[in-house]
């Protein structure tokens, strides 16, 4: 009977509907302003090579580097990226962050039909706390399986919520195969976190049977992806691949042999790394619980069930040895709420501070941002010589945020907006630009090809690393190829001409001594913010 009181007194209305697709639309605008024509660097250029392997040759279960399968992940999100950029023939940065916009989008849609019912100002307050997280801007305009994960996460936790509250059907078919999208994106932790954060909610409502039937549900669906990975890995590459698929997959992360943090990282590096959602979700948290009896309601239980699902995230990803910032994305939008909260409290002393401060905070952005960017141009002019035009749209901004000082109607949201508008303005027009001029790998890596073109020969490609700097030379050639790789000066000596090396210039002083010591380079140049070189090792 309590359900179906709460089912009718709460109703996600069409306007409600309306104006979520309308943001998820405008925030994916946002996404992908900009994106035209920028070379991979850094981690995307594994994605993107695997997309451009997959263009010349077709889907395969696994993605591909120099021909052979690739372990550590499945092939469903590099799938994304191939669709998308078969109209265009080829493999550019609108088809490799169309999937994460997409999924930033979702979060965004959906956070705002989790929140609107209560309070637009609470959902868009939300909102534009998950756009000023850095990791967040980071990951949305990358290749972000992450970020995926992390929409798949929200979307079931969210279907979960919306049955009892917004007199939602039960959508258990797509729930479960929104588990399947999360195992696919993600491998196992894709369907163990959207599961964990719906347990959760089941766990705080101590609906027990729902939690120990979906639980089972899930795991045996778990198992059962386990088992068609393997079989799959068996059929791309047998009994070896299989095994390299448990150890990068399963084991590595587990044990550690991809990276160690502490059992706290995830804790206490958030402070910094989810600001300033992560830090104000803890006070309003706090402050929830200093709150006055009057004070509750089905809005304060939404923040329980958030700060449920956001902590059984972060318990459950501090298990595996191997953390990185970026895996704790699906904590993000639970963060957001929460740290909104205080928007949707009018009473109590913390909160009427909370939001004093973040109001504070929104309207010195455009300055603070103006102020920052003037100072290194004046440290890093060849860097920043063209900056003009971003700082009169700071300007503009910082006096529509002054603007709203004496005028109390939809002062919070013109704030964050302004706020919003800045950091994304001077992340994609000047800290981007500047990041891809100095990781750039593109330029060399053609000019190296183009000698190689010229005069076939293998090329050698010294110290780079299979599954490292070479990926980012890879991803710049428009063709396959196989090049020989080399890690001390015995296997350098023991090369025959003729051929081409391809090395740091750092490199060159162990060339000393041997016979390549009087090779001198071919072509300089800079090579992801390091000088490298090209030698032509000739038949005497």
């Amino acid at each position: 009977m309590a359900a179906c009181v709460r089912r009718r007194l709460i109703t996600l209305s069409p306007d409600i509907r309306r104006q979520s697709l309308i943001l998820g639309l405008l925030a994916f605008l946002l996404f992908m302003a900009g994106v035209y024509g920028q070379a991979p660097i850094g981690f995307d250029s594994r994605f993107v090579l695997f997309a451009q392997e997959m263009l010349r040759h077709g889907p395969t279960w696994f993605p591909t580097t120099y021909g052979q399968p690739y372990a550590d992940y499945s092939a469903l999100s590099t799938v994304f990226i191939w669709v998308l950029s078969l109209p265009f023939g080829t493999v550019n940065a609108f088809a490799a962050w169309a999937p994460s916009a997409i999924a930033g989008a979702v979060i965004v849609t959906l956070m705002y039909r989790l929140l609107a019912p209560y309070s637009r100002r609470w959902a868009l307050i939300s909102i534009a706390l998950l756009l000023l997280t850095s990791t967040f801007v980071t990951e949305v305009r990358a290749v972000s399986q992450d970020l995926m994960l992390a929409a798949v996460a929200l979307a079931v936790f969210y279907l979960g919520y919306a049955h009892e509250h917004f007199a939602g059907g039960r959508r258990w078919p797509l729930i479960f195969a929104l588990l399947l999208l999360g195992f696919g994106v993600r491998g196992p932790i894709g369907l163990v976190v959207p599961t964990g954060m719906l347990c959760s909610y089941y766990l705080l409502n101590r609906e027990w049977s729902r939690l120990l039937v979906f639980g089972v549900l899930a795991s045996v669906l778990l198992a059962a992806c386990i088992g068609l990975l393997l079989w799959l890995a068996q059929v791309s590459g047998g009994p070896a691949f299989v095994q390299d698929v448990i150890r990068m997959q399963f084991m590595g992360r587990m044990d550690g042999s991809e990276g160690v943090s502490g059992s706290l990282y995830y804790f206490t590096s958030s402070l910094g790394n989810y600001a300033l959602a992560y830090p104000l979700a803890l006070l309003a948290l706090a402050a929830t619980w200093l709150s006055k009896p009057q004070q509750r309601g089905p809005a304060l239980r939404l923040v329980q069930y958030c700060a449920a699902a956001g902590l059984i995230v972060m318990l459950g990803l501090s298990i595996p040895q191997a953390k990185k910032a970026r895996y704790l994305l699906p904590m993000l939008p639970m963060a957001a709420i929460i740290a909104a909260y205080p928007f949707q409290v009018m009473h109590g002393r913390v909160f009427r501070w909370l939001r004093g401060l973040l109001l504070g905070l929104w309207l010195l952005t455009p300055g603070l941002l103006l102020v920052t960017l003037l100072i290194a141009r004046r440290r890093f002019p060849e860097q920043l010589s063209e900056i003009t035009l971003v700082a009169i749209a700071l300007g503009v901004l910082q006096l529509a945020a002054l603007s709203r000082l004496l005028i109390p109607r939809w002062r919070a949201e013109v704030l964050a907006l302004c706020a919003v508008l800045a950091v994304w303005t001077v992340y994609a027009a000047v800290f981007e630009p500047v990041e891809r001029r100095l990781y750039d790998t593109q330029a060399f890596s053609r000019a190296v090809f183009a000698q190689v073109e010229q005069a076939p020969a293998p090329l050698v490609l010294h110290g780079m690393g299979k599954d490292a700097k070479a990926i980012k030379f890879m991803v710049n050639l428009e063709q396959d190829l196989q090049p020989q790789f080399t890690e001390s000066v015995q296997q350098l000596e023991a090369l025959k001409a003729p051929a081409w090396l391809m090395m740091d210039r750092g490199d060159l002083q162990s060339l000393k001594g041997t016979p390549l010591e009087q090779l001198q380079p071919v072509l300089s140049g800079r090579f992801d913010k390091n000088d490298y070189v090209l030698l032509h090792l000739k038949p005497l």
